[in-house]
């Protein structure tokens, strides 16, 4: 199993002080949790993609390519890319060159996003939601597989032979699909064959389950190899000393970002108590002390039926750099043995 680190780029305040840090600040101290990650062997390290002042992530390519100049062997992607409001030439051609850059360590993974900002902004109708994104990454795919091709959508003007380059370094540049918890997209993911990134950012693991066995019939169905279809999981996660030094670690931070969402979006405030089940052993929060993180990873993996990947969520914490490349730490030098000696 895949082990790593997904970051939005958060910027919050300090518990201690009430203030957020520069961005120029923020952005130097993520270069080096990247850096930390691939020096104690973690697989994977991806960026989102906002377009909010809560998130310094609206240009993941940007990032990534800094990243990749700091780093030797960990995989860069995104995640997710909102591929519903941007040109997927464009993007094949971020990602390609990224490709180069990194040595041929270059993912994307692409969704529709839970965030909206993004659709006004480029100049789409959220009410094409669906439609932008199915459009989109045929033309993507086509890309991937293809230097001049014949193309033609309702969205963006035609291909009619132009070469797209540069072409990246792996053959065939990996592309996933994030999910959120639509039916329909764990079938679409399943009929084309691409591995699948789900984000659980509450309630269970488990429920997941018949959407994740919906994916690998419409796989299965399509005439996929099952050993194409990967399962992976991006999930709320921080690894602490002690499992309370890490929920009071990552607790504020989370309070802050989901309340204000909360608030845009007429939930309820959020609590500690309910912060307190997520991150116990029913809620699909993987925060804790390192063997705790691990067998939640394991269990997780279980209820799914089997993951090839998994993600933490990590920048919600409001901690100062130091703390959270220690938590990196425990992650990659802890948690990651005890998974992958598990999973044999």
């Amino acid at each position: 199993m895949e082990i790593g680190v997904d970051s939005f780029v958060a910027i919050l305040p300090d518990p201690a002080t009430g203030k957020p840090p520069s961005p120029t600040d923020r952005m130097v101290d993520l270069l080096r949790e990247v850096q930390v990650a691939d020096q104690v062997g973690l697989d994977i390290f991806g960026i989102g993609e906002h377009h909010r002042a809560e998130f310094l992530d609206s240009a993941p390519a940007v990032i990534l390519a800094a990243a990749a100049a700091r780093t030797s062997r960990i995989r860069l992607t995104s995640a997710v890319t909102v591929l519903s409001a941007v040109d997927p030439v464009r993007t094949f051609q971020e990602f390609a060159t990224l490709d180069l850059i990194s040595g041929g360590r270059a993912e994307l993974v692409v969704g529709r996003g839970s965030f909206g900002e993004a659709f006004p902004l480029f100049g789409f109708d959220p009410r094409n939601y669906d439609a932008l994104f199915a459009e989109k990454l045929d033309l993507l795919l086509k890309l991937r597989d293809g230097t001049r091709i014949e193309w033609s959508g309702q969205f963006r003007p035609p291909l009619r032979g132009e070469g797209v380059y540069p072409r990246p370094q792996q053959a065939r540049l990996p592309i996933w699909t994030g999910v959120g918890g639509t039916p329909q997209s764990f079938v679409r993911a399943g009929t084309l064959g691409l591995p699948l990134m789900i984000a659980i950012i509450g309630g269970t693991f488990e429920r997941f389950r018949p959407l994740v066995d919906l994916y690998r019939e419409a796989g299965a169905h399509a005439g996929h190899d099952p050993a194409s279809l990967k399962v992976g999981v991006h999930a709320m996660g921080f690894v602490g000393d002690t499992d309370e030094a890490a929920r009071n670690a990552f607790f504020p931070g989370w309070a802050h970002l989901t309340g204000t969402v909360g608030r845009e979006r007429g939930w309820s405030p959020p609590s500690r108590a309910q912060f307190d089940h997520m991150a116990g052993p029913e809620g699909a929060f993987l925060i804790g002390e390192p063997v705790t993180v691990a067998r939640k990873i394991l269990s997780a993996s279980a209820a799914l039926g089997g993951l090839s990947r998994i993600t933490f969520q990590m920048s919600t914490a409001s901690l100062e750099t130091v703390a959270m490349q220690r938590s990196i730490e425990l992650l990659g030098n802890e948690v990651a043995p005890i998974v992958r000696y598990a999973a044999g």
